[in-house]
């Protein structure tokens, strides 16, 4: 067989390459960015919004610019820019919540079935692929509701259905890292095995464990919105998004921004998250 000879790449070609990775890489550091200035904002929310967002400020279906009210008023007269932005400040810092939660439980359960191994590893993800087996969001929608509307109901709602995925995923990690030299030469020197999880073991799946989690924002947020939009978040006349959109729905010929701009909030949660999440990602590919 004849060898076949690979040219160098011109020194134009490594350039473009590089400006190329550059870019993603900027990209990405912008897209974490405003994953962060999206949750300042949140937080500022309350402090940023023109009029109150439960009472009527207003006449009835004002439209955009209209007495001081930058999007208008919705069906009773209260402030649209003022429902959005608490709205978004419960979407999204619920949301951050919930991942957090599902987070730490499939951490621990994760970590304690990839470390231990044995019946304990079996008996953890035997109760890991129950919960998967479930379809997800109508069991969300079914604890929701016999819970009752409230936004902490909403929270325990969806925190049980999500912390399986990062159960598994952390417990393959585990294992992986578990087979690795350097903690079998600390098993074999008798280091015990809180030290060895603490120090080789969680360090090592943490990139993964914020990527997963990061990449999870915006599925959480169209959650959130989707049990909003059923009447099993917060009850009336709180700010939500997904209800807000979904008793305005009948205004969407006469007056359309009242149902549109709650959704279009929704989007851009939503859109931000994935993004960022993809660019968490290539950030830590980049440094690995």
């Amino acid at each position: 067989m004849t060898a076949v000879a690979v040219a160098p790449r011109s020194g134009w070609a490594s350039s473009v390459l590089r400006l190329r990775a550059g870019d993603s890489l900027v990209s990405s550091w912008a897209a974490v960015g405003l994953f962060f200035l999206l949750t300042v904002f949140a937080l500022a929310a309350r402090a940023i919004a023109p009029f109150d967002a439960v009472q009527p400020t207003g006449g009835p279906r004002l439209g955009i610019m209209v007495q001081g009210h930058i999007l208008g008023t919705d069906q009773v007269g209260r402030d649209l820019l003022s429902r959005i932005l608490l709205g978004l400040q419960t979407s999204w810092l619920t949301a951050l919540l919930i991942v957090a939660i599902g987070l730490f439980i499939g951490m621990v359960i994760g970590t304690t079935a990839g470390t231990f191994g044995g019946w304990v590893d079996t008996l953890l993800m035997r109760v890991t692929d129950m919960f998967l087996s479930l379809p997800s969001t109508l069991v969300a929608v079914a604890v929701a509701a016999s819970l009752g509307p409230s936004l902490v109901n909403t929270v325990i709602a969806i925190s049980i259905v999500w912390w399986p995925y990062y159960a598994r995923i952390i417990r393959g990690e585990i294992r992986s890292w578990a087979a690795r030299p350097h903690v079998e030469a600390a098993r074999m020197a008798g280091v015990s095995w809180p030290r060895i999880m603490v120090k080789h073991l969680i360090p090592g799946v943490i990139p993964t464990a914020i990527v997963t989690a990061s990449l999870d924002v915006g599925a959480v947020v169209l959650t959130l919105a989707s049990l909003s939009f059923l009447g099993l978040g917060q009850p009336a006349p709180a700010p939500e998004l997904g209800a807000d959109t979904a008793k305005s729905l009948v205004e969407l010929l006469s007056s359309w921004w009242i149902p549109v701009l709650p959704g279009v909030a929704v989007m851009i949660l939503s859109l931000t998250a994935n993004l960022a999440g993809d660019g968490i990602r290539k950030i830590f590919q980049a440094k690995g």
